[in-house]
This record gives C-alpha cells, structure tokens and sequence, in this order.
C-alpha cells in the first residue's frame, strides 16, 4: 500500500510542492472519494449513473485527469475495505476543510444517493452519519440534498 502511494505522489504531484502539503491534500482526497464510493456501495447496487456521479463529483472538486481519478479510486477502494469505521475518513476532512467544504462533500454523497433516482433507507441512514460525523448542520444538510436533487433531477417525494 505504502509503494503504491508513493507511486502516486512520484506520478501525480507537482515536483515544486512541499512533500507535507502533498500528502495532506492526498490524504483528504483518499477519505473524500473514501466515502463517496461507500454511498455508491450501500444500496448493493452499483449504477452506471452512480459512477458518473462520483468521477463528475471528484473531477470538479479535486481537478483530476482520468488516470488521476483512477488511481485514486483504487486507493480509496483499498482504504476503505482496511478500514474499522468512517471516523478515519471524518475526522481528516474535519482536520482538513472549512465548513463549505464539508457542506459540498454532503452535497456529493447527495448527488451520488440520488443518481439511481432512487434513495435507498441505507443511504439516507448513511448521509445523517456521515453529516453528523462531519458536524454540518440540518440547515445545510437539507439545503445540500434540495441542490443535488434539483441537479439530478428528482422529485421533492424522495
């Protein structure tokens, strides 16, 4: 594991960056994508909607190219099946990201729940865990998932 992130580091970050600020931003990239492919895993299916949702998601928040995304979701795949809980992922991004930024990872993991057109209980059980571990607020948790509904398109009933 340590190999292939370093391998990551040696392909992908800018030579002029400092090693502790690379590895911060990668870090909270990893937990980020960590959690946005544990929404796409909870309702047992995996869509093609829901796979664009997180590689649109990730490219517009971290500036990716392809090969970058990749590699990246194969890390986050391996951190979070080693993973004991979501607290490792929460409490780097809590470390990490001001308030709007939490608030746009919530509106992510929306986007994500809501790309099947179908929200599954799991998922929103899921979506009040993780906006509670990354303390936004009901204000900004449901005005996060009314911006990633109207997005996907799907009716308020949801």
């Amino acid at each position: 594991m340590i190999a292939t992130i370093r391998e990551f580091f040696n392909q992908f970050i800018e030579p002029g960056t400092r090693q502790g600020e690379a590895a911060g931003d990668h870090g909270l990239q990893v937990a980020t994508v960590a959690l946005l492919l544990e929404m796409m895993r909870m309702d047992d299916r995996i869509t093609d909607a829901e796979r664009a949702a997180t590689a649109n998601a990730l490219r517009e928040q971290f500036h990716l190219d392809t090969a970058q995304l990749d590699t990246l979701m194969t890390l986050a795949e391996e951190e979070a099946r080693a993973a004991s809980g979501y607290y490792q992922f929460t409490s780097l991004i809590n470390a990490s990201c001001g308030a709007q930024q939490k608030v746009r990872i919530i509106e992510n993991m929306w986007q994500i729940a809501l790309a099947d057109g179908h929200l599954d209980a799991h998922e929103s059980h899921l979506m009040r865990k993780i906006a509670n571990l990354l303390y936004v607020g009901h204000a900004d948790y449901i005005a996060a998932k009314q911006r990633a509904r109207q997005a996907a398109g799907v009716p308020p009933a949801m």
